[in-house]
């Protein structure tokens, strides 16, 4: 066996022992989200039951250390071979309305109440749990650490990368398709030229500013 082969299989045994050490006996799920820290577009969470023989999934990992390409072949081979998978999303309107922090929350609870199956415990990226019934387990940096975050961290970003493309048919002039609604100097510069759009945060200080100086184009020309 090749020595990066060696590598996988070792790091995915670390992950996965990770997993059920922390669950105990208990059905778990793991459970990330993206979008956080976007300006346009909603925050979508994903939750994943793992299945029993993870063999084929010596590559999952946190998605931000994959190229896109491996993300969409391996939310793919998730979907095919999980127990369950289950997205959630929370749209503009409620992340405005709510808070960011709370609307992840939201989406990670709609993501563990769209699984197939009941789990009993929860393994949530970062220091805050799901709004769920189902009791949550916070693991900082989860993503990396174990299995079942990793790939509900590939399930989620390539779901809200796709949607964030769909937007980008329509808005082309913000950038989504590279950007994915992040607030890169290109996407920056179109809030300034353009405004903002319905599918722009309102709450989040650079949309406000746009919206405030686009006024004052149209009030003083």
């Amino acid at each position: 066996m090749r020595e990066g082969k060696v590598d996988a299989s070792l790091a995915l045994c670390s992950r996965n022992r990770f997993d059920r050490a922390m669950a105990g006996a208990s059905l778990y799920a793991g459970v990330d989200e993206v979008g956080r820290g976007c300006l346009a577009g909603p925050v979508v969470a994903a939750a994943v039951i793992p299945p029993t023989d993870v063999h084929r999934w010596e590559l999952v990992d946190d998605s931000k250390r994959l190229t896109e390409r491996k993300r969409e072949e391996l939310a793919k081979l998730i979907r095919e071979t999980a127990i369950a998978v289950g997205i959630g999303v929370a749209e503009v309107g409620e992340i405005d309305q709510l808070n960011i922090l709370r609307a992840t929350q939201l989406a990670m609870g709609r993501a563990v109440s769209n699984l197939a199956h009941h789990v009993e415990i929860l393994l949530v990226d970062g220091i805050y749990g799901a709004n769920s019934p189902v009791p949550s387990l916070p693991v900082v940096r989860g993503d990396h650490r174990s299995l079942a975050i990793g790939a509900a961290s590939i399930v989620a970003k390539v779901f809200r990368d796709t949607y964030m493309k769909q937007l980008d048919a329509v808005y082309p002039q913000y950038g989504f398709a590279a950007n994915v609604g992040y607030g890169t100097k290109q996407h920056r510069a179109a809030l300034e030229a353009y405004g903002p759009t319905e599918h722009h945060r309102m709450s989040f200080a650079p949309v406000r500013e746009a919206q405030t100086m686009q006024m004052r184009l149209v009030l003083h020309g």
